[in-house]
Formats: structure tokens, C-alpha cells, sequence
């Protein structure tokens, strides 16, 4: 599912009309996004929760030429998904 299925769902579901969908969905976006960006989490209870981990500096290869390269620490973002997630899922 894209974006655009994605709000043409929740147009379905809620009654909106699909530019109000893309509007609640890039606000959804923005909100984890900025929240994310201070380092705090982002819990929806029963969906999951997103988190932020720093990933340390270390070496990696190149795969074409097997040359060894540095790859710089950065801060990777992670979602452990809920109870109720994870069960229609499975």
C-alpha cells in the first residue's frame, strides 16, 4: 500500500474526502518526524512505537571492490510493533 491507497482507505473508512486524508496523513508524518527529531518516542497504543537508536561508527566493504570504507554513526530510527499489531498480523 502506498500513500495514495493509504488515504484513499481512511477516505473510505472516515467519510473525508481524500485531500483531507493526505492532509491528516503528512500531519501524522510531521508529528512523528518532529517529535522523533527531539529524541522523544512516539507510542500508539496497540499499533506500536517509534523510537530513535544511535548506530555507532564501523567499518563496512565495499562490495564491488572490497575496499574497506568508514561508516559514520548516525541515528537510525526503529518501531517495535504492538500487541494488537502484531497479532492481525500473525
Amino acid at each position: 500500500m502506498n500513500k495514495t491507497e493509504l488515504a484513499n482507505s481512511i477516505a473510505k473508512e472516515t467519510g473525508l474526502s481524500k485531500s483531507k486524508s493526505n492532509e491528516v496523513i503528512n500531519a501524522f508524518v510531521s508529528a512523528v518526524s518532529e517529535s522523533l527529531s527531539k529524541g522523544e518516542k512516539v507510542t500508539l497504543v496497540g499499533f506500536g512505537t517509534f523510537t530513535t537508536s544511535q548506530r555507532e561508527a564501523r567499518k563496512g566493504r565495499n562490495p564491488k571492490t572490497g575496499a574497506v570504507i568508514k561508516i559514520a554513526a548516525k541515528k537510525a530510527v526503529r518501531f517495535k510493533a504492538g500487541v494488537e499489531l502484531s497479532s492481525k498480523v500473525n
